[in-house]
């Protein structure tokens, strides 16, 4: 790449702007779902399209929106009208059609009716949450759907059309063993999407599967998560499936843009009960309750919970947090230019532990964690936080 394209690409990254949609509505709790969400009824669904109707007036922004992303909950809950209406009031306050549309979907949900309404308004993209194609499995997580539902409902996807198909798969799963997570892996694979989600099972709290483990019903085993990872890893590879980040593996052109934008701290602006934003120096989040939501931009309200003013500071720790988690990692020289009252003599020495480690390594400016680091990405960004909340050296 030039110089003057490597500049030019600098400076759209550095404009991304994305919009988040958070559609609450889910038939049923999966066990490891700690995202708000509420049943959907025929007035909860009516209040929350007149209210992001009425929220979307509220959201100011300079530039066009590059990249929406529709998660939940499960927008595909939606009724294919309500996903219709929707879809066209986000076009209309977005100003055109965006580079990048996603919508997360359960298998059980996908309908022809729905798929042409998503792609009459724009969507360019479908995530799919499969999690396994195992019905012992499924039914582990609570999960509503069949192996049969997964299987109808990804031809009709990709009878529509759409641009990029991604599967969401879970592993480390209660009772999972390795061969039945290359079995699922596999069957993935075969149905030839674009891009595959691998989400090693977290235990959230306020969650049943939370539950389960503090009453010993089930159990944490790192060493068998860690071979899962690597052999995942390998297998992906070997499918024609570069990683761009720990959990996130595409073809080439299938990367997620909204996520990388996201994790490079460019802006996003988020509507919803519960959707978070990040804009205008600020970042916050909506209220996590339908009805207090909607009273809230009755009244002109968003972003009224955990706002918090952003530093440079706040945002080169992120940045080194979430980029760290990619694996075209984290350029050290734009965030000290962009940051220099951060304790960069913390940061540096931890730096240099890490590549002595082997867990990272630098070429010139640009920070990456090795396939071992990124074993270990959430204990390198607690340790990332750490570094930044010590106190600056001064000359």
């Amino acid at each position: 790449m030039s110089h003057l394209a490597s500049e030019q690409a600098k400076a759209e990254r550095a404009a991304a702007l994305g919009l988040y949609v958070h559609v609450p509505f889910c038939a049923s709790t999966c066990d490891f779902c700690a995202f708000y969400q509420t049943k959907p009824t025929a007035q909860a669904v009516k209040s929350f399209v007149e209210g992001v109707a009425r929220e979307l007036g509220l959201v100011t922004w300079s530039r066009p929106v590059n990249t929406v992303f529709w998660g939940g909950g499960t927008p595909g809950l939606l009724a294919a009208r309500d996903l219709r209406r929707l879809g066209l009031l986000v076009r209309e306050r977005c100003g055109g059609t965006p580079v990048e549309w996603s919508v997360e979907m359960a298998p059980g949900s996908v309908t022809v009716e729905r798929l042409a309404a998503l792609r009459e308004v724009g969507v360019t993209r479908i995530s799919m949450g499969v999690q396994s194609f195992q019905p012992a499995l499924l039914d582990a997580l609570g999960r509503q759907h069949s192996r049969e539902q997964i299987y109808r409902a990804y031809d009709r996807v990709r009878a529509a059309g759409f641009a990029s198909v991604n599967i969401d798969m879970m592993f480390a799963l209660p009772g999972q063993t390795e061969a039945e997570w290359q079995n699922d892996l596999r069957a993935a694979l075969a149905l030839e999407p674009d891009h595959i989600s691998t989400y090693c099972l977290t235990f959230e709290e306020d969650t049943a599967l939370w539950v389960k483990l503090s009453q010993g019903r089930v159990k944490l085993d790192l060493e068998h998560e860690a071979r899962l990872y690597e052999s995942t890893w390998a297998q992906l590879a070997a499918a024609g499936f570069a990683q761009y980040e720990v959990s996130n593996f595409a073809r080439p052109g299938h990367a997620c843009l909204h996520n990388l934008n996201t994790w490079r701290m460019q802006e996003w602006a988020g509507v919803g009960p519960s959707a978070a934003s990040q804009q205008d120096g600020w970042r916050g989040a909506n209220i996590a309750d339908l009805t207090r939501w909607r009273e809230n931009v009755d009244q002109s309200l968003r972003v009224t919970e955990d706002r918090t003013a952003l530093t440079p500071a706040s945002l080169a720790e992120d940045a080194l947090i979430f980029g760290l988690r990619m694996n075209e990692g984290v350029n050290l020289e734009v965030w000290r230019t962009r940051s220099p009252d951060a304790p960069w003599n913390v940061v540096m020495a931890l730096v240099d532990r890490l590549v002595a480690d082997g867990l990272a390594q630098c070429e010139g400016p640009q920070l990456r964690l090795t396939n071992r680091g990124r074993l270990l990405a959430d204990a390198v960004g607690a340790d990332v936080m750490e570094a930044f909340s010590a106190e600056p050296a001064h000359a």
